[in-house]
């Protein structure tokens, strides 16, 4: 299990753009990813739960990954968050 926190700097937070980069990201990797935020959990995976968890900026997004890929999806949701600011 590897786990990341990341605080949105983004002026619009997790709206859907960057939701739906990061739905497509998480897909690409065996791994269960969730992310809480705000007292809700979301599936990585799934654009709407994303959006569900109305994540503005200041918001701490918490991610758990877990399986047998996880150090690889680990490695691009860090990527994924550290680019989040630039993406509009």
């Amino acid at each position: 299990m590897k786990e990341y926190k990341h605080i949105i700097k983004a002026e619009n937070g997790l709206h859907a753009r960057p939701a739906g980069a990061l739905a497509s990201c998480a897909k690409t990797f065996k791994s269960s990813i969730t992310v809480s935020a705000l007292g809700k959990n979301a599936d990585a995976k799934r654009l709407l739960s994303l959006m569900s968890l109305g994540a503005t900026k200041g918001t701490e997004l918490h991610f758990v990954i877990t399986g047998e890929d996880e150090q690889s999806a680990y490695e691009a949701i860090v990527d994924f968050c550290e680019r989040l600011g630039d993406m509009r």
